[in-house]
């Protein structure tokens, strides 16, 4: 299948033949759709807290012993897609056809002066309603002609004006949000970054603007730390007949496999507490003090979980009783939603126990379905013969399945990507999170190149089959909490206005 050329490309991506054998395997067979038993909803699945019970998980998290937290910030690639619909009213006006008033890229160019990146020097201080101020407008917004924003990544955007005319990037808003929650006790707060290489110096930049000012107005010291993920990680494409796609120097092509080869990023963290959360899920400060109360919670309720999981393990070290094995299975159904297949005998039972028990753990906060893309909470069926909690993607629902679709439009809740994750067992050694992986969840996606059809693969992603094995639990949190941009009018939204 590969001539020397290719093994020696692949060999220099730091990958090797078989892995990449592997991946062409898997295009040819796919992946199986997930068995849904039902969707995780709050009458079974997503934990809905009370105002004592929010409190109390504060509290909890306030006072746990912790060894060492880090905040984990996705933010690779560059903001192109949160411009699509510019770019396209730039094109547009560039090949002279008209843009509609009510088009993005028109609602856009009529309020360019609501955007924390204006700027009278470059955008000037009047709004013409004509297609050139339009085309001017768009085109300094997107290119080196102005702010080059359509080449760069989300994070080092401004998002946020504040009334005292401090402007805010994403990445500021992360740095501003880390040092109240995930602070350690020694003062610190720890990030880490993901980013594109290509980026770097952009990320180094915000920071060193913000570093000494933010360091001294809250008291904290940062330790930042960008990562990159890993070229080794990437996967090989194919053409529609799934043989290698060759470029036109006959080369391998090769592409990002999504954000669950983050999972190797992960992988490599030492703290025991990690907070993720997306560059783009950012809001005005004034709203963090909500953002903070309902984080603290997750980490409240991943410690508890955390503590009575090493509870469990520390008596089935001690002794193995049909009691302790029959409280465990009630813990593990009525918590995480785990139901487990029968056991031939009481040692067979206990250790299927223990290896159920002894996972990385994972508290995701839901906030209630608005419509919004993006995956949902689910109760599925393991291979095994246990049921798990899981977010799943729509690409992985059996939609010609009548029990699947059923599920889908029957659920109540989204996954807003705000986690956080105990990553030590109960020994106190991280877990090797690649161990925890279920390789059948990945996805497969048609895309171009050069104008021809190819088809990608997307490792499991980071929240979805990367997690897959983990002890899962999911706790609903306030929609005032998710405030993404995936598009930039969401900038015009009251959580990233004064």
């Amino acid at each position: 299948m590969f001539t020397k050329e290719d093994v020696a490309q692949i060999e220099q991506r730091g990958s090797n033949v078989t892995t990449v054998e592997d991946q062409v395997e898997r295009f040819k067979k796919g992946f199986p759709w997930m068995k849904i038993v039902a969707p995780a909803t709050p009458q079974r699945g997503i934990k809905v807290l009370d105002d004592a019970e929010v409190d109390a998980a504060v509290r909890y998290y306030e006072g746990a012993s912790i060894n060492g937290k880090c905040k984990f910030v996705p933010a690779s690639g560059a903001a192109s897609r949160m411009f699509k619909d510019l770019f396209s009213g730039l094109d547009a006006l560039k090949a002279g056809k008209e843009v509609a008033d009510d088009a993005p890229a028109a609602k856009f160019v009529n309020q360019i002066q609501s955007f924390a990146f204006y700027t009278p020097e470059v955008f000037g201080d009047k709004v013409y309603p004509c297609n050139d101020y339009r085309k001017s407008v768009l085109s300094k917004t997107l290119t080196e002609e102005g702010l080059g924003y359509g080449a760069k990544p989300k994070g080092v955007l401004k998002f946020h004006k504040y009334t005292d005319g401090e402007i805010r990037t994403a990445f500021a808003e992360h740095l501003v949000e880390a040092q109240n929650y995930m602070r350690n006790e020694d003062g610190t707060a720890n990030l880490v970054v993901t980013i594109s290489p290509e980026h770097q110096q952009l990320f180094e930049e915000a920071y060193a603007e913000v570093k000494a000012a933010y360091e001294a107005r809250y008291g904290v010291k940062y330790n930042i730390v960008f990562t990159f993920q890993d070229k080794a990680t990437d996967t090989i494409a194919v053409d529609v007949e799934n043989k290698p796609f060759r470029t036109e120097t006959d080369s391998l092509l090769f592409r990002p496999a999504g954000h669950g080869a983050l999972i190797y990023n992960l992988n490599k963290l030492e703290e025991e507490v990690v907070s993720i959360k997306n560059i783009d899920n950012v809001a005005n400060e004034r709203l963090l003090p909500e953002t903070a109360t309902w984080k603290k919670v997750l980490l409240g309720k991943a410690l508890e979980l955390r503590d009575r999981i090493y509870s469990y393990l520390n008596r089935l070290d001690a002794e193995v009783t049909e009691e302790l094995c029959a409280e465990i299975e009630a813990f593990l159904a009525g918590e995480l939603c785990v139901e487990m297949p029968e056991q031939k005998d009481l040692t067979a039972k206990a250790a299927a126990l223990r290896a159920k028990l002894n996972r990385p753990i994972r508290v995701a906060g839901m906030v209630k379905n608005q419509g919004e893309p993006g995956g949902g909470p689910f109760i599925i069926a393991e291979p095994d013969g246990s049921t798990s909690l899981q977010v799943l993607e729509s690409v992985q629902i059996n939609m010609s399945d009548e029990k699947s679709r059923d599920a889908l439009a029957s659920a109540t809740h989204f996954n807003p990507v705000d986690i956080v994750c105990c990553l030590h067992d109960y020994k106190g050694q991280s877990f090797d999170l690649l161990q925890y992986v279920d390789e059948d969840a990945g996805f497969i996606s048609s895309k171009s190149y050069q104008g021809r059809e190819l088809k990608a693969l997307e490792l499991p992603g980071l929240w979805n089959g990367a997690m897959s094995k983990w002890n899962t639990l999911f706790v609903e949190v306030p929609l005032e909490t998710f405030n993404p941009v995936k598009v930039v009018l969401d900038l015009l939204r009251p959580a990233h206005q004064n």
